[in-house]
């Protein structure tokens, strides 16, 4: 039976649908949702918006906006998810939202994005992510991590299938994952503490791992 978040992708063509079914199942955002806390969130890098479905569906006292540069995929977005009176999307950059709205949100959270930005693009990433959190906020962030295991080639293989061949996913040059080590240092380097780090990978082709870090204050 599909996931009930799934019906507001209804209006939605036949080929998208399939899509946004295809990412929920593939990818532990069921995980992510439930780490949000506050009323004011934000997805970055939201495509279709099926993390902002599980976040503002069944709790209409939340405030939740998702960004995505790509406005093909806002556009999906809007058409489907975006019909929710508590849903506001925009086809924009973090670094755009932080200069706009520092200091706005509970919760901010990045699905699978960094894999998908070369080395020099995430101090600024996650500075800004920082940034739009409040005092005592949290990032909650999932990629998929080199641990060294057989489903890393399989990961990199079909990501690299999604961006050069299908061009489902805009990367700026860089398709890579990355250590734990180096993920976990890169949120500190943000000024964020980490508060949580948990493998996702069991039940999953993809190493999935998720993050945890808050703002102090």
């Amino acid at each position: 039976m599909p996931h009930p978040s799934l019906s507001v992708f209804a209006p939605l063509p036949l080929k998208e649908r399939l899509f946004v079914r295809g990412r929920l199942a593939s990818a532990p955002l069921e995980a992510m949702a439930g780490r949000a806390r506050g009323v004011d969130l934000l997805d970055v890098g939201c495509g279709h918006g099926v993390l902002v479905a599980l976040l503002a569906g069944a709790h209409p006292d939340r405030r939740v906006v998702g960004i995505d540069p790509d406005e093909r995929k806002i556009a999906w977005a809007r058409a489907s998810v975006g019909r929710l009176p508590n849903v506001q999307l925009d086809a924009s950059t973090i670094e755009t939202l932080a200069e706009r709205r520092p200091g706005s949100f509970d919760t901010v959270l990045v699905a699978d994005v960094l894999y998908l930005l070369a080395a020099p693009a995430w101090p600024p990433f996650l500075r800004a992510a920082h940034d739009l959190l409040r005092p005592g906020g949290r990032l909650v962030l999932k990629e998929a991590e080199d641990d060294g295991s057989w489903r890393v080639m399989k990961a990199l293989l079909q990501e690299q299938l999604m961006v050069h061949l299908l061009r489902r996913t805009h990367s700026s040059g860089a398709v890579g994952f990355t250590s734990r080590a180096v993920l976990t240092s890169a949120l500190s380097e943000a000024g964020l503490e980490l508060e949580e780090t948990v493998s996702l990978a069991r039940g999953y082709s993809t190493p999935h791992l998720l993050l945890v870090g808050r703002r102090p204050g």
